[in-house]
């Protein structure tokens, strides 16, 4: 059933090969009054998926994650927009709040806890949850950054806060997560580096042990488990090796 709201509501939604997981996302975003899929080239059934839902499809060559968000963004009918990934999902309880806080918004822009599934498991403290994510805003005051890679949304407005977990359950397997950090941390490197930031030992040594310090004692990422132990370490290694990566470009002279 469509949403019976006032403000009126566009899903976008970025993909690229995603044919295995963005039909969860496109039933979960079906009370939207619109579905926009920005597709960057996928050899799947995605596109085919996405037009069953309804959903209106575009093409655009990769820009970068925060660009791409904002192209589909920009390419919404309607000023406010819920932006999803293809594997993420709107739980029950988050619908019901978003479709509650568009009857009548106090707020331009809203937050949500990210739930995240990790070798099989659903976090619920350290680094993945709550997770909290910018994601339900009116356009007309807020947009993506433009970094290629940990992207946000950008806003002067006050935040407001909904119930209910955005469910982001990647199917990708430790080794295809582990190459998709290295590719991370080299972008986030160079970006590193255009800012004119310099990689020192202190930052190589105190960032990741400060990190595991905050997510697996304090915000008691113990309690998730090997799964919770993997993701922190993984996270923590991912910012020794940022860091290592800044001082090898910055030793080569290219920033």
């Amino acid at each position: 059933m469509r949403m019976q709201q006032k403000t009126p509501l566009s899903v976008v939604i970025i993909a690229l090969n995603a044919a295995s997981q963005i039909e969860a996302c496109l039933k979960s975003a079906v009370f939207a009054d619109e579905i926009v899929v920005v597709d960057s080239g996928s050899r799947d059934d995605t596109r085919e998926i996405a037009l069953k839902y309804n959903a209106r499809v575009l093409h655009q060559d990769w820009l970068g994650f925060g660009r791409q968000k904002q192209f589909a963004v920009e390419q919404a009918s309607h000023d406010w927009v819920l932006c999803l990934d293809a594997d993420e999902r709107v739980s029950d309880p988050l619908r019901a709040s978003i479709v509650k806080a568009l009857q009548a918004p106090r707020f331009q822009a809203y937050r949500m806890p990210r739930c995240n599934r990790f070798m099989g498991r659903w976090l619920r403290h350290g680094e993945g949850y709550p997770d909290w994510s910018l994601r339900l805003f009116d356009r007309r005051v807020a947009n993506w950054s433009e970094d290629e890679v940990h992207e946000k949304v950008l806003t002067a407005s006050t935040v407001g806060s909904l119930q209910g977990d955005l469910l982001h359950e990647s199917q990708e397997s430790l080794a295809a997560y582990l190459e998709k950090q290295n590719r991370y941390t080299s972008l986030q490197a160079e970006e590193l580096g255009r800012r004119g930031k310099q990689a020192s030992f202190g930052r190589l040594v105190a960032s990741p042990l400060l990190r595991f310090v905050k997510f697996y004692f304090l915000r008691l990422g113990f309690l998730d488990g090997i799964p919770g132990l993997v993701h922190i370490s993984i996270g923590c290694f991912n910012s020794f090796v940022k860091y290592a990566k800044l001082h090898e470009l910055n030793k080569k002279g290219k920033f």
